[in-house]
């Protein structure tokens, strides 16, 4: 007679019926503890105890693959879609992709209950469930014999703990900057990028700005702040995404090139820019965006901040709290910051710098709108059809112009007239005379292209080191 092993509701069914036919006992009773609707059902428990015996308890379906059950040789396969292909995604994302790419359809639990079969866990499991996980690897590795599958086991258990090193903080305040951006919902009813920059040495919380989108005006408001209170860092880490990316596809103007302006205006500073498509790679960054998810979040709610300039001109005030509380103190750690520029060179250094070409009507067409050069004392400067020149958009905003050696202001030339010479009485005014800069170097447009040529070069061997 073969071995018959029941589940625990099972054996409590087998155990109450077995005792009833022995003893003779009442079978209203153990209808009632076996939460039957009629004796005719503990009749029908007693008559296949007495002709199956144990055996009869046994679900019908135990042992037996439902005709809709995934194959093992499907379960393989997007086993090795998920580890060779997407392996940084959720198990949403990943199910989104195998709709859209793969023309394979699944359930997000379904998806999820294939790879956890196979020890895989989404980036964005909780410690409770790697712990669990980890448990029950660790006990069927006690259990396994075979040296390859303790290998095996061992591997799994590696894969989901925290397998990044601990990395040691930087020695000296200013050495290390980090600085990221977060689209959430931090106030309001729409999503806003939260740009931040934090000290690795100290985890001091240097700057923070909003903006619609992570954009370069974002990260300039950082650098900016950064430049004003403590003065030059030595280095930037950050991604390559977006801002820090060479060039946006379909476009080739140098507005769009956000990854060459912001490089060079760090380059003129002496600031160094190190990049990395990895969140290990700027991990204290990526954790302070959590902890602001936590903690700036309701303190906006309970500010009745509902736009973007309300909330920036909240953030000094936050960040002081949050850095009070959270960083190390400064005044112990030798800072390596370099001597604070002038308000003038950042403004005119945090340029956004745009190669243009002079047009038939002596004028420069830039963000739809055209604009004559002028002078110092406010008298047009007309340079000829296909003259090059280099507009520079100052932090400020303001507009200049350089042409060969030379810079000049810009002048919108309005669509209509401001007033009218025949109609209008003109009073006599006071010539004011217009504010141009010395020529400087990063605004000469030779060193300009000569550095984008570079950063071109360099991005081109990263594409190709990376698809080797």
């Amino acid at each position: 007679m073969r071995k018959v092993e029941l589940s625990l509701k099972e054996n409590q069914k087998y155990q109450i019926i077995k005792k009833l036919v022995e003893t003779n006992g009442n079978k209203e009773r153990a209808r009632i503890k076996l939460d039957l609707k009629s004796i005719r059902q503990i009749n029908r428990l007693i008559a296949g105890y007495k002709h199956y015996g144990k055996e009869f308890f046994v679900h019908g379906n135990r042992g037996r693959k439902p005709k809709h059950a995934l194959t093992n040789e499907f379960k393989n396969e997007i086993e090795t879609l998920y580890t060779s292909k997407y392996f940084d995604c959720t198990y949403t994302q990943f199910t989104e992709y195998l709709a859209e790419r793969e023309n394979i359809f699944l359930s997000v639990p379904e998806v999820g209950q294939i790879l956890r079969e196979k020890y895989i866990l989404s980036p964005r499991a909780r410690k409770i469930t790697k712990k669990n996980l980890k448990k029950k690897l660790l006990a069927q590795k006690e259990k396994s014999k075979s040296k390859n599958e303790i290998a095996k086991i061992q591997s799994s258990i590696v894969a989901i703990e925290d397998s990044h090193p601990r990395q040691p903080r930087c020695l000296y305040f200013g050495e290390e900057i980090q600085t990221d951006a977060c689209i959430h919902l931090w106030f309001g009813n729409f999503k806003t990028a939260l740009h931040a920059a934090i000290d690795d040495s100290t985890g001091n919380v240097v700057a923070a700005y909003f903006d619609n989108q992570e954009t370069l005006n974002g990260y300039y408001n950082i650098y900016y702040q950064i430049l004003t209170k403590y003065g030059i860092p030595y280095l930037f880490k950050t991604d390559k995404r977006t801002v820090f990316e060479y060039n946006k596809k379909g476009t080739t103007s140098d507005e769009d090139n956000t990854f060459t302006q912001f490089a060079y205006a760090c380059n003129q500073l002496g600031t160094a820019i190190q990049t990395s498509s990895t969140p290990e790679f700027k991990p204290r960054i990526e954790r302070l965006f959590e902890s602001f998810q936590l903690r700036l979040i309701p303190e906006l709610r309970l500010a009745n901040i509902t736009t973007i300039e309300e909330a920036n001109a909240f953030l000094p005030a936050f960040l002081d709290k949050y850095n009070s509380k959270f960083a190390l103190c400064i005044d112990n750690t030798k800072s390596v910051f370099e001597k604070q520029p002038s308000l003038q060179k950042i403004n005119l250094t945090l340029a956004v710098l745009s190669r243009r070409t002079v047009d038939t009507g002596h004028s420069i067409c830039f963000k739809k709108k055209h604009y004559r050069t002028v002078n110092s004392v406010g008298t047009p400067i007309y340079f000829g059809k296909g003259t090059k020149c280099m507009v520079i958009e100052a932090f400020d905003k303001s507009l200049y112009v350089t042409v060969e050696d030379s810079i000049f202001s810009l002048e919108e030339i309005p669509e209509v007239q401001a007033y009218s010479e025949n109609f209008d009485t003109i009073l006599p005014t006071e010539t004011k005379k217009i504010y141009i800069p010395k020529m400087i170097h990063p605004w000469k447009r030779k060193s300009f292209e000569t550095f984008a040529e570079k950063q071109a070069l360099k991005f081109s061997k990263e594409l190709e080191k990376e698809a080797s």
